[in-house]
């Protein structure tokens, strides 16, 4: 795919077309406010902003207020703020609401915040009354360009992270650039590992972009963050309307999943951010293409260095050990009659999906993981 000219106005949208669906990624500074963005929105009495504690003081105001001419109710569900809590326990959370509240199937719900709340509401919506129709306000970086578009909606389970959900496409995904102001730096670098990810797998002009311009994505140059948003999801959208169910292109995308799903649920969810697990997952598959003879180690040193420019770990901790990360990858979605398959780069551009002697994936992890203390 070839990458695009970043746009003069700051707004652009972006279609989705599955076999079943579609729907549009509106990106625009100022986008909670502007009534365009709230067009085609889908009919119903009653709508539930679901959020966090943390989104919820900063924007869900905002978002009532926006919502208020299209629906005679609109409520608002905070959750509690992190990894650790998209679990059942929180998915009856969103349940109970909508049952005291008497909301019926037509009731919309907008999961505004990052990519804990989109995939927990869009799982609640897939559930609920076996599916209402839900619409994603992404507020973190890495929900924008990643984990809002597409329709994979999960929580997690102790073993695995996302290893429960369903597939269940939103009616429209709304990403204001403004809310990425009040990111934390480190929030703010771990949705850059999910734009960076694009690069490697799909389209090598936009990974020397990412290069070139990654001082000013760090600055959060409006401009910047724009072209970032927009050509993340138009590749994300290019693989989603070919593959909406991950039966085979649409694995490109776990590029570092693998090993990053690992970290995550080795150190136990929330103490690494998603996008510093994939991060450190993406030098690691990196590591893995060179040791089957795909790639150079030039490649290997070139995404190491860029994540770090990020400020985005590129070593896994000592405390989770090689056999346990073996172990933790055998459960990944990906693999097959427990055999780990891993997303890797074939050539700049290109990814395919293979396995790996657990020689190879063992030496892999003993050079990107960090000493062990003494």
């Amino acid at each position: 795919m070839s990458s695009t000219a970043a746009p003069l106005l700051l707004r652009a949208d972006v279609p989705v077309s599955t076999p079943g669906h579609r729907y549009d990624i509106h990106i625009a500074a100022g986008a909670l406010a502007d009534p365009a963005a709230w067009q085609g929105l889908p009919a119903a009495a009653q709508a539930v902003i679901v959020t966090n504690t943390t989104v919820q003081a900063l924007y869900a105001a905002a978002l009532q207020r926006a919502l208020a001419p299209h629906y005679g109710r609109v409520a608002v569900l905070a959750l509690p703020d992190g990894e650790a809590y998209k679990d059942w326990q929180t998915l009856n959370q969103v349940f109970d609401h909508l049952l005291a509240a008497g909301c019926d199937r037509k009731t919309v719900l907008f999961a505004l915040g990052g990519g804990v709340v989109g995939d927990l509401t869009g799982f609640a919506a897939a559930c609920y009354m076996r599916g209402v129709p839900f619409v994603q306000v992404p507020t973190t970086l890495l929900a924008q360009v990643d984990s809002s578009v597409g329709g994979k909606t999960a929580i997690n389970h102790p073993l695995g992270k996302n290893m429960i959900g369903a597939f269940y496409q939103p009616q429209r995904v709304v990403c204001d650039l403004d809310t990425l102001r009040t990111l934390p730096p480190r929030e703010l670098a771990a949705g850059l590992a999910e734009v960076i990810k694009y690069g490697p797998i799909a389209d090598v002009a936009f990974l020397d972009w990412i290069e070139a311009q990654l001082d000013a994505l760090l600055a959060r140059e409006p401009a910047a963050l724009l072209h970032a948003v927009r050509r993340s999801c138009e590749i994300k959208a290019w693989v989603v309307g070919q593959d909406e169910r991950e039966s085979g292109l649409r694995a490109i995308l776990n590029f570092g999943h693998t090993f990053g799903h690992a970290i995550e649920a080795g150190l136990g969810y929330g103490q690494w951010l998603h996008g510093e697990a994939v991060a450190c997952g993406m030098v690691m598959a990196a590591d893995l293409s060179r040791r089957l003879g795909l790639m150079p180690e030039a490649f290997v040193e070139r995404l190491r260095h860029l994540l770090q420019r990020a400020g985005l770990p590129v070593q896994a901790p000592a405390a989770i050990g090689v056999e346990r990360f073996i172990e933790l990858m055998r459960v990944d979605k990906k693999a097959e009659g427990g055999e780990i398959r891993f997303v890797v780069i074939e050539a700049l551009g290109r990814a395919a999906v293979r396995p790996a002697p657990d020689a190879l994936v063992r030496e892999v992890i003993a050079r990107h993981t960090q000493p062990a203390a003494a």
